[in-house]
């Protein structure tokens, strides 16, 4: 036989030879799910809720236009402290400063007038106590002349003397108790012009007092757009005066966060939290929730999820959560963005597997990878067809080289994992991957671990 003959049958043979291995090496992993396994592990479990927003003071208010001017001057700066009472600006006070003067001129003509009125009236009084005492010598006269004249004691010319005098003190008495309600009368308006060019004067006053902004509350200016020359307008009806500056006590300072309506039944009042700013890398404060919103945000518009907004939407809602930073630092300013991580439940010392190796599986599923060649019952009852399309959590435990689906019952859930309590022990092996493994692995399928590929899942 030629040589390159015996080499041609050689190659044959080996090619024939390498495809019965190949073969042989298909049929024997055919079939056969590369997964990533890990094993259930007892530890410490927190579970958190994350929320984002932004820093804000707890007290904090607005400097509006309380009336109409021109700005002179601004007396701090943004970030400065300020304290109850300081001067924050000031506005045009020209006019409402002359309009004072005059009416403490005009209060001043008033109240003379008023002392006037009153000194008028006091004299009235004496003038009627001195006419009361001329009618009684008059009357007293008058009785005697009677008395005399019936004796024929004085002649008739005196005796209408005395009457004449008598009558006279009598209308004296009355002019002088007419010219004494006449000066009451006037002592009281003069009282009343008195009491009116005072509350003109406070109006006035309070005019002038509004051209001059002091702090309401201790803090720091936190935010001032207006700059001087520009004018000042009060608030009208439903409009609200000028903006000119935000005064924020930073003493107590809150990290306002937007919760997600799915987590927000989990939160509560004193619950732990850190907090992260994103203006402090590395920095992490400590809090406690204060107060957890009771009406729904619409997350797209910002508005109040009442039932008239929302009859027909079904936008994502949020709500808002308070939590409270323990130590402020004095780097901190509203309105800094922050994450908070809110620990709402805590448990030591459970089972717990990876989120990721938590599935999902149907009866029906389970049912046909016990009896995968069982007929379907064409006259299953509704109960039933129910029954078999009910979802069933669980997770695939390793058995040899197949993996068995073994329903659990969770508790609550961390960051990465996630408590079990019931259908595992400690140290039992679960597939915890790929992710694209897990959604179409059947109970019962052979497998083959290779946890080299963990660094790829989810590729």
């Amino acid at each position: 036989m030629k040589t390159g003959k015996k080499v041609a049958i050689g190659v044959g043979a080996v090619v024939v030879l390498g495809a019965i291995v190949l073969t042989s090496v298909y049929e024997v992993n055919k079939g056969v799910v590369t997964v990533q396994t890990g094993q259930v592990v007892r530890q410490d479990l927190t579970s958190e809720v994350t929320a984002s927003g932004e820093i804000r003071p707890r007290n904090y208010t607005n400097i509006l236009g309380e009336g109409f001017g021109r700005i002179t001057d601004i007396a701090v700066k943004e970030g400065q402290h300020v304290h109850v009472g300081d001067v924050l600006l000031h506005t045009d006070s020209i006019q409402a400063a002359a309009d004072v003067r005059a009416q403490q001129a005009q209060l001043a003509g008033a109240d003379a007038a008023a002392q006037a009125s009153t000194a008028g009236y006091q004299a009235a009084v004496a003038t009627v106590a001195q006419r009361q005492s001329d009618l009684q010598k008059a009357k007293l006269d008058w009785k005697r002349s009677q008395s005399l004249y019936t004796q024929e004691l004085i002649s008739k010319q005196q005796h209408d003397a005395d009457k004449a005098a008598y009558d006279s003190a009598v209308a004296a008495l009355k002019a002088a108790q007419a010219q004494l309600n006449q000066m009451r009368d006037s002592s009281r308006q003069a009282a009343l012009a008195v009491q009116q060019a005072n509350a003109i004067l406070a109006h006035q006053q309070d005019i002038l007092r509004k051209t001059t902004y002091r702090a309401p509350i201790s803090g720091i200016a936190s935010f001032i757009p207006v700059r001087v020359g520009e004018n000042v307008v009060p608030g009208i009806q439903n409009a609200t005066g000028s903006f000119l500056m935000t005064i924020s006590d930073m003493s107590v300072v809150n990290a306002e966060v937007m919760a997600d309506e799915t987590d927000i039944t989990s939160l509560q009042n004193g619950q732990p939290a850190t907090v992260t700013v994103d203006a402090l890398p590395g920095k992490t404060l400590h809090g406690v929730v204060t107060e957890v919103g009771d009406l729904a945000i619409l997350r797209g518009s910002g508005q109040a999820a009442t039932q008239e907004t929302t009859a027909n939407t079904q936008e994502a809602r949020d709500f808002k959560v308070l939590v409270q930073l323990n130590d402020p630092p004095p780097a901190l300013r509203p309105g800094l963005s922050c994450t908070a991580k809110i620990q709402t439940a805590h448990r030591s010392n459970v089972l717990t597997v990876p989120i990721q190796a938590v599935a999902v599986r149907t009866q029906e599923e389970l049912n046909q990878a016990k009896h995968p060649s069982a007929n379907v019952t064409l006259a299953a009852t509704a109960a039933e067809l129910n029954a078999e399309k009910k979802e069933i959590q669980g997770v695939f435990v390793v058995r040899g080289n197949k993996v068995v689906f073994v329903p659990i019952k969770t508790g609550i859930t961390g960051t990465t994992n996630i408590e079990v309590t019931e259908g595992l022990k400690a140290g039992d092996q679960i597939v915890t991957g790929s992710y694209k493994v897990l959604r179409t692995l059947k109970p019962g399928a052979t497998i083959k671990i290779d946890n080299s590929l963990a660094k790829n899942e989810g590729t």
